[in-house]
């Protein structure tokens, strides 16, 4: 059931790590991170060696919880280098002995689940199985990575509307069917792709589709209560993706369109692992229940959560001081020296980016005020 979607079981999860290690990509990834100037000179060696590295690490992983351990090992590391600190908050006001579906703003690819997973992990609870889209698997081992990671698949590549709707129909059983039936915890991220501007908006469509499998013997408020639906907000000081970001949106204003480069992707996921982050937080919010009308009004009540927990950094502030100092970036703040290589145009993008919270939150202190 639902095998062409479901991440891999334990007792798939020997045969597929051992295709994950035997990949040249995945090991000329890794030596180009950690052995950059021996893959310089001899990448045919720096892959081999890494390659006996992780044999001999695999030999001790035969299941899916034994593989996320090694990468939580990884992730620890990984958060001390590349931030100033992280920090989460609100899980302890959270009944999670009930599977829950957390619904999250979207920063970054692969961190924003990641981080999720390692505030449960350091807390004690289980990992989330995760939804991914279709359109970031386009290579077999990748889909394997992220299967073997507690990944489902979301098809966004269907080609017509009927294909489409099945889909989603699957989609939406499948989800409820892991939190209801498997007893596990979901996180999907609030809308398709990253919010690259900043502006943390949920997508209804995506609440639609939770909804699809709900039956019409049973209310919206019923089939709330078995999602248990929690709006979670990440908050990350700098984006180590921002200038990619800035150029991309710079592009589609000045054309119209934006072309992904080859391995785009791929290299957006390592940057954004890798990348100074400054300070990142998460803030869990407080189950989504009652009676809502429709899946817009879900969204408005997510949103509101997701804005009103963000938090806000000197990033964010400066970011939104220079854009009404009409981009005067004569200080020598860490934000204006992210953007020394940037046109006027990207700058100003950059700066949106980060101002967007600000604005956000103001806006929604306005109309709850009113």
């Amino acid at each position: 059931m639902f095998d062409d979607i479901r991440p891999f079981r334990d007792e798939e999860a020997p045969a597929v790590i051992q295709n994950i290690i035997n990949e040249p990509a995945l090991q000329e990834s890794i030596a180009a991170y950690f052995l950059p100037r021996l893959n310089s000179v001899l990448p045919t060696f720096s892959h081999w060696l890494v390659k006996i590295y992780l044999k001999s690490k695999a030999a001790k992983l035969h299941s899916v919880e034994e593989f996320q351990q090694e990468v939580a090992k990884y992730l620890h590391k990984l958060i001390r280098k590349s931030t100033d600190g992280f920090t989460f908050n609100g899980l302890d006001s959270l009944d999670m002995t009930k599977p829950t579906l957390f619904i999250s703003n979207h920063r970054d690819i692969a961190l924003d689940p990641a981080l999720i997973n390692l505030a449960l992990y350091k807390s004690g609870y289980s990992t989330v199985e995760i939804a991914i889209g279709d359109n970031l698997l386009s290579k077999p081992w990748v889909s394997d990575l992220m299967r073997i990671n507690k990944s489902f698949i979301v098809k966004r590549s269907e080609e017509t509307k009927r294909a489409m709707l099945k889909a989603s129909k699957n989609l939406s059983s499948y989800i409820h069917h892991t939190l209801t039936e498997n007893d596990h915890h979901v996180w999907i991220a609030q809308r398709e792709g990253r919010a690259k501007d900043g502006l943390d908006k949920t997508n209804s469509a995506l609440i639609s589709m939770l909804l699809l499998n709900k039956g019409k013997d049973k209310s919206i408020e019923q089939y709330l209560s078995e999602l248990n639906i929690v709006p979670v907000s990440i908050s990350y000081e700098f984006d180590p993706c921002d200038k990619d970001k800035a150029i991309e949106l710079a592009t589609i204003e000045q054309t119209g369109e934006y072309e992904k480069a080859e391995g785009e992707d791929l290299r957006s996921i390592t940057q954004g692992l890798v990348g100074d982050k400054g300070c990142v937080h998460i803030e869990f919010g407080q189950p989504v229940v009652g009676d809502y009308q429709d899946s817009k009004s879900i969204a408005a009540e997510i949103d509101r959560q997701i804005i009103t927990n963000y938090k806000l950094y000197d990033s964010n502030l400066q970011a939104k001081k220079q854009l009404d100092d009409n981009l005067n970036t004569g200080d020598s703040s860490s934000l204006t020296q992210r953007m020394g290589e940037l046109t006027s145009a990207q700058q100003h993008w950059l700066l949106k980016m980060y101002a967007n919270p600000v604005t956000a939150k103001e806006s929604l202190s306005v109309s709850s005020e009113g």
